[in-house]
């Protein structure tokens, strides 16, 4: 049970226990740590929180961190836009933020060691904040215990490696090639020479893969010149999937720096290359621990069509979240790996729900709609929320797409963020899954980045109008 002490107005969660174990046993097998990062990840998925001395981090347990509650609702430039008056209209109030279990670890890097954990913000009844994005999942993993059911989740992550030094107006460079010098010029699908040239680089990956836990099943190269994708492996525990994903982002951008290049996950640095998308692979598990997607045939069990349907269904008011900014609507081309439409169809990619081939007792769906820069918890529970959905009223999905589908644009999907904010704004189901609020201020603070970044002069406007 929940604590509150003599004071009503205090509140500490039970489950603080569980991380000052957690944390407890971490220092004791490594000493040398100096430093622990209390983190929370807000609604773009930034990691942003304190730094606390080991030997001052007993009050994070006791007392709770006392940090902004807007710390959730900064946009992409990491600035506070005020969404509702939330922020500098209400004197930007603090709330009590608290350690969350199994999300600690050692931290991989230079500099004096540390550690680091995520942390909730709750009110005084143990709510969580609207704002906070791991807890919207949460609130949509619920829906499935009610049902006996569970989601078994695995994300894949594309990336590019970039030059540490910017083109023409700051656009990005691909790498040079490590072993001879010369800039990357060339598409190399899977190829891997491209992982003997970059090895400096994935090794250091690996390596801080495995120091922070976050468990990368493989790495390949994509299909442009520096790009890259790191898969996870699946996790019967979908708050545990979005954390590693949150926590992988991480490590790229520390091992790529380490390397000497940057990464990025911008969803369409270059124009005429690939996007970078962020995959969701997709399963449910009854307590029995049996595939609800497998009936012991080729095509897969009802339920499986259902939450395809649901995937359907949910996909124009989910749009804002699967792709988050202006650029990100720049992915959405044909015959770029990037999905146009809701057709579903079995092992084939130009579909935005995929059938990968697989024994029966490992079918899935694989989500390829979002952008690499999506927020992995408000994506996974977008999309968790459209299965929940298809199989509670029984959705048909229409029959499976054959051939190439990325030439047929869907009308009912926005291809704008202007446009997927009005769906998401006017949409009648994901709010009931993540949270009215939670979805009310994601489309708020969105909109606002958005007319921010409209009153920027370009420099094309420049040499086009000037």
């Amino acid at each position: 049970m929940d604590k509150t002490a003599s004071n009503t107005n205090f509140f500490r969660p039970d489950f603080v226990d569980q991380a000052r174990a957690q944390l407890d046993a971490l220092l004791r097998s490594q000493p040398d740590i100096a430093f622990v990062d209390a983190l929370l990840a807000d609604i773009c998925g930034v990691l942003r929180g304190k730094r606390f001395p080991k030997g001052g981090r007993a009050h994070l347990f006791e007392t709770g961190m006392q940090i902004p509650q807007s710390i959730y609702l900064m946009d992409a430039s990491g600035e506070m836009v005020n969404p509702f008056g939330k922020g500098i209209g209400d004197g930007d109030p603090d709330g009590t933020a608290w350690p969350i279990p199994d999300t600690i670890s050692p931290v991989w890097g230079d500099g004096p060691k540390r550690a680091q954990m995520l942390m909730t913000l709750r009110d005084n009844s143990g709510a969580a904040h609207p704002a906070e994005p791991r807890a919207a999942l949460e609130r949509v993993v619920a829906r499935f215990s009610e049902l006996k059911l569970r989601p078994v989740c695995a994300l894949e992550l594309e990336f590019y490696l970039i030059d540490r030094a910017r083109g023409e107006g700051g656009a990005p460079l691909p790498p040079l090639d490590p072993r001879r010098g010369k800039r990357e010029r060339y598409n190399s699908v899977y190829g891997v020479d491209d992982l003997d040239r970059y090895r400096a680089f994935l090794t250091a990956l690996a390596t801080a893969a495995a120091y922070q836990n976050i468990p990368i099943s493989a790495t390949s190269s994509e299909y442009a010149p520096g790009q890259f994708e790191a898969n996870l492996r699946h996790q019967a525990d979908a708050l545990l999937a979005a954390d590693h994903c949150v926590f992988l982002k991480q490590i790229v951008k520390a091992t790529a720096l380490a390397a000497g290049f940057d990464a990025t996950f911008m969803a369409k640095p270059y124009p005429d290359r690939a996007g970078t998308g962020l995959h969701v692979h997709v399963s449910v598990v009854d307590d029995s621990g049996r595939n609800i997607f497998d009936n012991g045939t080729d095509t897969g069990s009802d339920a499986l069509r259902f939450a395809i349907g649901g995937m359907q269904a949910l996909m124009p008011e989910s749009m804002a979240l699967f792709a988050p900014s202006l650029n990100s609507y720049r992915r959405f081309q044909p015959d770029m790996f990037a999905p146009v439409n809701r057709r579903w169809g079995i092992n084939n990619r130009s579909a935005g729900l995929r059938i990968p081939m697989s024994p029966g007792e490992a079918r899935r769906i694989e989500h390829r709609v979002a952008g690499a820069d999506a927020n992995p918890y408000l994506l996974l529970a977008a999309i968790l929320a459209g299965l929940h959905y298809g199989l509670t009223n029984k959705i048909d999905p229409g029959p499976a797409a054959v051939g190439n589908v990325s030439r047929e644009p869907d009308t009912a999907l926005p291809f704008s963020l202007d446009a997927a904010l009005e769906k998401l704004a006017t949409g009648s189901v994901l709010g009931s899954y993540l949270g009215p609020e939670t979805v009310s201020l994601y489309g708020e603070t969105k909109r606002l980045e958005a007319k921010r970044f409209a009153k920027i002069v370009s420099p094309a406007e420049y040499e086009w109008y000037l």
